[in-house]
C-alpha cells in the first residue's frame, strides 16, 4: 500500500529526514517511536503534503506517486493524519464539517453523498463507542475542547471518514488512563484487512490495547531498528540509546 524508499525532507536549511525508508502492507499496524526531534511529525507531514519541505526521495501510495498530488487529493485518495496537536476552527459546526469531509471523500470514491440523517445516525454511533457526547456535534470544531475531547474528536473523524491509510500522531499524548483506553479501544477496532495504520508514540501503554505487526525505531531521521511489539517494552526499560545502537 505504502512504500518510502530513501525519503529526505529539509526544512529551513535543517535536514530532518535523512534516508527514510518503510514498506507498510495492507492491514498492517506500524508504529514509529524514537526520541523528540527524530522526524516523527516530520514524516506525517510530509506524507499529507505540508507545504515548506524539500523533498527528495520516492513514496508509492496505492501505485500512484504521493509527492505529486495535492495535499486534498491525497486525502481524497485515502490519506488521513489525526493531528498531535488539533486544531480549533471557531464558527465552523463539528457536524457539518465532518459531513463535508465524507461527502467528498465519498465523490472522490464515486459513491453518492450521504443524507443528513443517515449521517447523524452513522455519527453518533461511532460517538458512543469513543464515549462522546453526541452535543459535541453542535459545537465548532475543537473549539473549547479538552485535550482529550479533541483527540476523540481526531478518532471520530478517522471512523467516518474511513481512510485507506491512517496516520495518528501521538494520538495518546494528554490523555489519562480512562480516556486512553477508550480511544485506543476505538483505533483497534477500526483494524481491518484494507487500512493500514502508523502510530506515532512515546508510551508502550498504547500498544497493550492497540497491538502493532511492526515497531520501528527512528533516529536522525531514519529507521535504524525494527521488531515486534517487545522492542517497544525494550525501549521502555532501557531508552533509545539501546535501540538506536543495535542493528537495522
Amino acid at each position: 500500500m505504502l512504500s518510502i524508499k530513501n525519503l529526505t525532507a529539509t526544512i529551513d536549511g535543517k535536514t530532518v529526514l535523512n534516508g527514510f525508508d518503510l514498506e507498510v502492507g495492507a492491514g498492517e499496524v506500524h508504529v514509529l517511536m524514537g526520541p523528540n526531534g527524530a522526524g516523527k511529525s516530520t514524516l506525517s507531514n510530509v506524507l499529507t503534503g505540508r507545504d515548506g519541505y524539500t523533498i527528495g526521495g520516492t513514496v508509492d501510495f496505492d501505485g500512484e506517486d504521493l509527492m505529486a498530488m495535492d495535499p486534498e487529493d491525497r486525502a481524497k485518495a485515502g490519506l488521513f493524519l489525526a493531528f498531535q496537536h488539533p486544531t480549533e476552527i471557531p464558527g465552523v459546526g463539528n457536524m457539518y464539517f465532518l459531513r463535508t469531509a465524507v461527502n467528498s471523500r465519498r465523490t472522490a470514491m464515486g459513491l453518492p453523498e450521504i443524507a443528513a440523517t443517515d449521517f447523524l445516525k452513522q455519527a453518533k454511533a461511532a460517538m458512543a463507542l469513543l464515549d462522546m457526547d453526541p452535543a459535541f456535534l453542535s459545537r465548532s470544531v475543537n473549539t473549547g475542547f479538552s485535550g482529550g475531547e479533541k483527540k476523540r474528536n481526531e478518532v471520530l473523524q478517522l471512523s467516518l471518514l474511513e481512510p485507506r491509510l491512517a496516520i495518528l500522531d501521538e494520538i495518546d499524548s494528554g490523555l489519562d488512563v480512562d480516556a486512553l483506553r477508550v480511544v485506543a479501544t476505538a483505533v483497534e477496532a477500526l483494524r481491518s484487512p484494507d487500512r493500514s495504520m502508523i502510530i506515532i508514540t512515546h508510551h508502550p501503554k498504547l500498544l497493550e490495547l492497540v497491538r502493532p505487526d511492526f515497531v520501528h525505531v527512528l533516529t536522525g531521521g531514519k529507521i535504524v531498528r525494527s521488531g515486534g511489539p517487545e522492542l517497544a517494552t525494550e525501549i521502555e526499560a532501557q531508552g533509545y540509546l539501546t535501540g538506536a545502537a543495535a542493528p537495522a
